[in-house]
């Protein structure tokens, strides 16, 4: 899985570099956006928006125009107009400095998983349940359980991360993605359908105020 990196700041970009190839991904950092567009061949992009040569959202709007390759923008621009603008010009999901390794580790997974470009080794298992987001199947102690494909997000994000509490925002950017303007209630309608279809409510805890866990059973 090859990631390309368009940020000019080395500050940023290199400790970014070195975390993401610890988490497997091939990683190639270039720091201008004439660069970017030369590169090729990335399974996904990290597009800052301030680059020395050109304007971030020009290399965005070209990208987008010779291929389907998912992009998220990192930027400090944080306006709601600077967002909009990202996403209709075709990013997948955007992110705003200052930001923590492990959330835009979380974005950069939920983006290949909703646009089909997930690693191969994708196989969690959390006592008799079984996620595999490859070929988004779910087993219970053997046999199959059919879900949405929402429901199937849902699941797999509390799955990566099991007996962890994960917040109700991150379960929104994850699964919904940074287009969702709907209503947050929208997880417990799906995390009450899981449950029902896991056999076993005890499967996802909710935790009061926070967000939701999954808990192994079996």
């Amino acid at each position: 899985m090859r990631l390309l990196i368009v940020e000019d700041e080395d500050a940023i970009a290199q400790p970014l570099a070195e975390g993401l190839r610890r988490e497997g991904f091939e990683v190639l950092r270039v720091a201008t956006g004439h660069e970017a567009l030369e590169a090729g061949g990335a399974d996904l992009v990290l597009l800052d928006l301030r680059l020395p040569d050109m304007d971030g959202y020009a290399v965005a709007r070209e990208l987008r125009a010779r291929s389907a390759v998912p992009i998220i923008m990192v930027t400090a621009k944080g306006e709601e107009v600077d967002r909009v603008l990202g996403l209709e010009l075709g990013a997948d999901d955007y992110i705003v400095k200052p930001f923590s390794f492990r959330e835009l580790l979380a974005r950069i997974r939920a983006v290949l998983r909703r646009t089909g470009a997930q690693p191969e080794t994708s196989r969690l298992t959390v006592g008799a349940l079984e996620v595999d987001v490859r070929t988004r199947r779910v087993t219970v102690a053997g046999g199959e359980v059919a879900l949405t494909p929402k429901e199937f997000d849902l699941l797999a994000v509390l799955a990566g991360d099991p007996d962890a509490v994960v917040s109700r925002q991150r379960i929104l950017q994850e699964v919904w993605g940074a287009r969702w303007y709907g209503h947050s209630k929208t997880i417990d309608v799906h995390i009450a359908s899981l449950r029902r279809k896991l056999g076993d409510p005890a499967w996802i805890e909710a935790v009061r105020g926070v967000g939701f866990r999954l808990r192994p059973i079996g």
